[in-house]
C-alpha cells in the first residue's frame, strides 16, 4: 500500500527512531462463523525473511509524484532495507476468537510498518478460507472433502493457497496440481463432461479413461443419463475407484447408483459428488440418507462464499524510545483497541474441552491457562523450521475435537468466551483519561 511507504518515508525524514510492537487479529467474526482456524503463518515468515526493494522497486518510487519532497537519503535506505524484527505467534491451525492477536510484530518503526499490507493479506485470507474449510470437513462427519475450487479462485496464486488453507482444515486433498508440488498435498482429479461429450460414445470413454488410470479413475456419470452410465460401466465390467454425481437429486440418485453398484459386486466403487456444494448443503443431504462417500468442494471453499472477507487489522500497540515500551491504544468508540503486548491463554474444563480464552499483557502470569503465542522469530530470522503440512492439519484436527459442540454448530452456535485481564483494562482506562478530557476542562 502507498500509505505504508509515506509513512515510512515521514518516518525516516523526521528522524522518528523507535522500536514497536503491531498485533494482528480480527476484530470480530464474520455471520455463521463461531470460531477460526489460524494459517498463512509459513508464508508470513518466508516474506519477512526475504523482502527487499529490487533497484527497479526504489528507481519506481524516486520518480512516483508523491515522493518528490522526498530525500534521497531515504531512497538509499530502502535499497538496503531488510525486516530485522521479532515476530510472536499462533501456531497454524490453532483455532482463534474475535480480538485474539494471532501474530505480533515487534521492530524498528519503519520495518514494521512496511510489511503490514502483505502480512494481512495472507493471514487473513488463508485463515477465512481454513475456517471455511472446517465447517465443510465437520459437516462431512468423517467423509472426505476434496478442495476443487482453483478455477473459481481470485486468481491463480489464490487458487494455491486456498488449497494449502483447506488441507489445514482437514480436507483430504486439493485438484490443484501446484499446491501438491510446492506443499505436499494429496492431489485428486475426475474427468470433466466434455471429455465424455468429445468420444460422442460414453461407454468408450470411460474405457479409455479406466485403461490409462485403473487405480486412480473417477468416471463422471451425469453428463446424459445418471443411471444409465452406471449400466455402461457394469455392462464394460469396469471397475472405476469412484463414481462422479455433478447434478441432479443427489440423495435419491446416490441411493439407486449404490444399490447397482453394489448388485454388480461394485462395492467398493466409492460415490464422489460436486457441484456448488457447502457446509449446508454437505448436513443436509446426509440427514436426508445420500449415499455419498467424498464430496468435492469449489466455489464456496476457494472463496468463502457466505464470509469472503475477514475484518483483520494491524494495530500498533506500543513505542519503545529505548525508556522500555509504552502503550498505545485507538480509542474511538466502535473501534477502539487494548495497549500492551499480549498472550492469549486458553483455558480447559475437566474433560479436557476449552472452555474460555483470557487475553493478557505480556509478563501477566494464568497459570489455569495455555499460552498461545510463541515465538516464531527473532532478529528477522525464523527460530525453527516450517512444518510439514500433515503436521499442521493434525494440529487443527486436534484442536477442533477440543472445542465443544455448542461452539462448532453450522448454524446458532454459542459465543466462545473470551476475557481481556484487568491490567489490560486499566492500561487502556490511563491513555483513555489522559487523552479525552470532558469539554471545557482541556489543559491550557
Amino acid at each position: 500500500d502507498l500509505y505504508e511507504l509515506t509513512m515510512a518515508a515521514a518516518y525516516f525524514d523526521g528522524k522518528f527512531h523507535a522500536t514497536v510492537s503491531f498485533e494482528l487479529f480480527v476484530r470480530a467474526l464474520p455471520p455463521q462463523r463461531s470460531f477460526l482456524v489460524a494459517a498463512g503463518l509459513e508464508q508470513a515468515l518466508d516474506y519477512l525473511e526475504k523482502v527487499r526493494f529490487e533497484p527497479e522497486d526504489v528507481e519506481y518510487l524516486r520518480r512516483h509524484p508523491v515522493f518528490q519532497h522526498v530525500s534521497a537519503a531515504f531512497f538509499d535506505y530502502l535499497k538496503d532495507f531488510r525486516f530485522n524484527g521479532e515476530v510472536w505467534a499462533m501456531p497454524e491451525g490453532t483455532l482463534v476468537f474475535e480480538e485474539e492477536p494471532l501474530l505480533r510484530v515487534t521492530a524498528p518503526i519503519i520495518e514494521a510498518q512496511i510489511v503490514e499490507t502483505f502480512l494481512l493479506s495472507t493471514l487473513t485470507f488463508q485463515t477465512m478460507v481454513a475456517s471455511k474449510g472446517a465447517r465443510m470437513v465437520d459437516a462431512a462427519q468423517g467423509r472426505g472433502v476434496v478442495e476443487f475450487g482453483s478455477r473459481r479462485a481470485h486468481g491463480a496464486e489464490a487458487g494455491v493457497l486456498a488449497a494449502r488453507a483447506a488441507y489445514i482444515a482437514g480436507c483430504s486433498g486439493t485438484s490443484n496440481l501446484e499446491a501438491g508440488r510446492r506443499f505436499g498435498i494429496p492431489t485428486f482429479g475426475t474427468q470433466a463432461h466434455s471429455f465424455v461429450m468429445a468420444y460422442g460414445d460414453e461407454e468408450e470413454s470411460f474405457r479409455n479413461f479406466e485403461r490409462l488410470f485403473p487405480e486412480h479413475g473417477v468416471l463422471l456419470i451425469d453428463t446424459y443419463d445418471t443411471l444409465a452410465a452406471v449400466d455402461k460401466i457394469i455392462h464394460a465390467g469396469l471397475r472405476p475407484r469412484s463414481v462422479r454425481l455433478d447434478s441432479g437429486d443427489f440423495v435419491e440418485l446416490s441411493r439407486e447408483v449404490r444399490k447397482r453398484l453394489d448388485q454388480a459386486g461394485l462395492s467398493e466403487t466409492k460415490i464422489f459428488a460436486s457441484g456448488d456444494l457447502d457446509e449446508f448443503v454437505i448436513a443436509d443431504l446426509l440427514a436426508r440418507g445420500a449415499q455419498i462417500d467424498a464430496f468435492g468442494v469449489g466455489t464456496a471453499l476457494a472463496t468463502s462464499k457466505d464470509a469472503p472477507s475477514l475484518s483483520g487489522v494491524y494495530k500498533l500497540v506500543d513505542v519503545d524510545f529505548g525508556q522500555g515500551p509504552a502503550g498505545r491504544a485507538k480509542l474511538s468508540n466502535d473501534k477502539s483497541t487494548y495497549p500492551c503486548r499480549k498472550q492469549v491463554f486458553r483455558m480447559h474444563d475437566s474433560s479436557g474441552r476449552y472452555s474460555g480464552d483470557v487475553v493478557a499483557a505480556e509478563g501477566e502470569r494464568c497459570p489455569d491457562g495455555e499460552p498461545l503465542l510463541s515465538c516464531a522469530m527473532r532478529k528477522g530470522k525464523r527460530l525453527s523450521p516450517s512444518s510439514n503440512m500433515q503436521q499442521i492439519q493434525q494440529h487443527a484436527k486436534a484442536e477442533l475435537a477440543h472445542l465443544a459442540e455448542p461452539y462448532r454448530r453450522l448454524q446458532n452456535a454459542e459465543r466462545y468466551p473470551v476475557r481481556f485481564s484487568r491490567a489490560l483494562k486499566e492500561n487502556l482506562e490511563q491513555i483513555r483519561n489522559r487523552h479525552i478530557q470532558p469539554v471545557g476542562r482541556r489543559e491550557s
